[in-house]
């Protein structure tokens, strides 16, 4: 199929508007325009929508796996390769696989897989996100507490001389296990910081913001709750402009009034995003697998260790983005954007979450109930329901 091409004959959600009787350009992979139906329009080969919506690609930022593989247990370019097919079934055009806590040379494996997935521009590879090993022991979840530790001398130095080389960076830290310094090291290195797994105070959340965090990871998950005289950091992440916040939508991390209150409160410019969490489950009906050599279950639509610890998340992007629009009665457009647009705004990405003139040709085309009916990357459909999965990230 040529990578020059109008789509025609949708409903076109371009992040902020709805436009009828208008077209998608794509020109050699990026967006060249939306424009009127009924004006001038390029002398190119038409794709017919077929009355379908047709959205900004969703952007996930935590992902620990997919199709049957989870990333800690197959740090590898094909590894990665697995998990970026199995969210494009659900709507997923760019994501950063996410290591758990793990060993240092597991980490460093993950490293080079994500060096060659950005020099093969593996379709829908982003980055990296580690999450851990630097984290709260309070606040562990289901992460090792053997296996967690603090950041030391050599890990910066490791950490610091690597970004750059394998797409956008991500990185999950506490206080607890990282200090300001650190967090400093790591922001002018180029990576985006995250508090996350950490029982700390608002006043120390407030400092490590001022070291350059802007980012906090499942929001309500493994950090300390907001109380009526100390905020913690659920309270400080609502009431900083300068914290964006991942939120998983499952209905099992997060109680739906729970996720009401906050979106009603978040503090802006930063906001609150959608992320899965999603481990090696999704596009598979494995009944479990094994994380750092213990037991992960996976029951009525929960992953749990044996005692019942929630083990990341049994969720697609577009389950998620249902879940806000249907069951927390956000706008179509809201939920959109949650998947979208903000977590783009998150990692300071200006070419991608909306359709709009120079972006990435990432987009989706879904029927009026929400169910997807092909995923875009680069302007190459790279899944259609109707479709082989000849063209599919392999």
């Amino acid at each position: 199929m040529s990578n020059r091409f109008i789509l025609a004959g949708g409903r076109i959600f371009d992040g902020a508007r709805f436009l009828d009787d208008h077209v998608l350009v794509v020109a050699e992979g990026v967006i060249a325009g939306v424009l009127p139906l009924r004006g001038p329009l390029p002398d190119l080969p038409r794709q017919d929508a077929g009355g379908a919506l047709v959205v900004p690609g969703f952007i996930d930022l935590q992902v620990n796996g997919g199709g049957g593989v989870l990333l800690n247990n197959e740090p590898t370019v094909e590894g990665i390769a697995t998990i970026l097919a199995a969210h494009a079934r659900y709507g997923t055009t760019a994501l950063l696989p996410t290591l758990i806590t793990d060993r240092p040379d597991v980490r460093d494996r993950a490293l080079a897989a994500g060096r060659l997935a950005q020099q093969r521009r593996l379709p829908g590879y982003l980055g990296l996100h580690l999450e851990g090993p630097h984290l709260s022991l309070a606040r562990k979840g289901t992460h090792d507490p053997a296996l967690i530790r603090p950041m030391t001398a050599e890990d910066l130095a490791a950490l610091t001389a690597e970004v750059g080389s394998f797409g956008q960076a991500l990185i999950t830290i506490a206080p607890e296990n990282v200090t300001t310094d650190q967090v400093r090291a790591l922001r002018e290195a180029g990576y985006v910081v995250s508090l996350g797994h950490t029982d700390v105070g608002a006043e120390t959340v407030a400092a490590y913001v001022g070291a350059g965090a802007s980012m906090v990871t499942h929001l309500f998950n493994a950090m300390s709750q907001m109380g009526n005289r100390e905020p913690g950091v659920v309270g400080a992440a609502l009431a900083s402009g300068a914290l964006s916040c991942g939120l998983i939508a499952d209905g099992f991390h997060v109680d739906p009034v729970s996720m009401g209150i906050a979106l009603r409160a978040k503090l802006g410019p930063g906001r609150i995003f959608l992320v899965t969490d999603a481990m090696s489950t999704i596009g598979t009906d494995e009944p479990g697998f094994d994380l750092n050599g213990r037991r992960v279950y996976r029951r009525d639509g929960r992953l749990t260790l044996a005692d019942g610890t929630l083990a990341g998340a049994d969720i697609d992007m577009l389950s998620c983005v249902r879940f806000a629009h249907q069951r927390l009665g956000l706008s179509l457009a809201e939920a959109l954007n949650m998947a979208s647009l903000y977590p783009a705004e998150a990692m300071g990405l200006r070419d991608r979450g909306q359709l709009i003139a120079g972006n990435t040709a990432d987009f989706l085309l879904l029927d009026p109930s929400l169910a997807l009916l092909s995923s875009w990357i680069g302007g190459t459909m790279v899944y259609g329901a109707n479709e082989s999965d000849a063209g599919a990230p392999a």
